[in-house]
């Protein structure tokens, strides 16, 4: 294990990918985000992640020295697992702990078409269990040998009904709110429904999804901004809203040749 005192400045994301991958357990490591995908600014953090089968402990990532925080093994739920931000040189990095145990058993059931919708800090519509997958559809591997696999052709027909049919009844509570007058819960469940019926037009298209900064805009439901900016505090300015929110989101579908139930 690498020494406490050591430090690595100025930052070189080869030196932190070799001291990762020299840990205990540590199978491969990915750089992911924006920075794997080409679409980041010159402040973008850097995101990577780490991937073991068995036997990692959190402990040897803080032994390095690296400043800040990092969470236990599960400190961010069953999918995403865990990790935090630490400062390397004067790069801010996102660690990310990654079960690839867990990756296979999810990979097992999406091939079938089922996944799970856990709750996470920061995700309107929740996360899919099959962000592990996508992650490792964009991902650059920097060490090691990890899977990767196409978006699964029977996901592509379950998931977009499963997730169009969450929209829906986010929009029928929104509904009620708007008849209330509640601005504050109305405005926020139409956001929401919008969230889950974009996983359902990309889940449609077969396009991984990996968080929700860009959801909307990859979807074509960027249009939910005006909805929202007209919003008022009279019941049938609510009332337009969600109704203008519902054809946004049923037109969008459509245009995508989707056929809602």
């Amino acid at each position: 294990m690498p020494s406490s005192d050591h430090t690595f400045d100025p930052f070189s994301v080869d030196v932190v990918a070799d001291t990762l991958f020299g840990l205990p357990g540590v199978e491969a490591v990915a750089l992911g985000g924006s920075r794997a995908e080409g679409v980041n600014r010159p402040d973008s953090d850097w995101d990577i992640a780490i991937y073991y089968r068995s036997g990692f402990d959190p402990e040897s990532v803080r032994g390095i020295g690296w400043p800040g925080h990092l969470s236990d093994l599960g400190g961010w739920g069953r999918v995403f697992n865990g990790g935090g931000k630490v400062t390397v040189g004067d790069q801010l990095i996102d660690i990310h702990y990654r079960d690839l145990g867990l990756v296979d058993e999810i990979h097992d059931t999406a091939v079938r078409g089922e996944f799970t919708i856990e709750p996470l800090l920061f995700h309107q519509a929740g996360l899919p269990s099959y962000i592990l997958l996508a992650e490792l559809g964009i991902n650059q591997t920097l060490r090691g040998a990890l899977p990767c696999w196409d978006y699964p052709a029977v996901l592509q027909k379950t998931a977009p009904l499963i997730w169009w049919d969450h929209s829906r009844h986010t929009l029928d509570y929104a509904d009620s709110h708007a008849r209330h007058g509640r601005v504050a819960q109305c405005a926020g469940l139409l956001s929401e429904a919008a969230c889950h019926a974009a996983h359902a037009i990309l889940a449609h298209r077969g396009v991984w999804v990996t968080n929700e900064k860009r959801l909307l805009d990859t979807a074509g439901l960027r249009g939910l901004d005006d909805v929202i900016m007209r919003l008022g505090s009279a019941r049938g300015s609510l009332e337009r809203a969600a109704a203008d929110t519902r054809e946004l989101l049923v037109a969008t579908g459509t245009r995508e040749g989707m056929s809602w139930r």
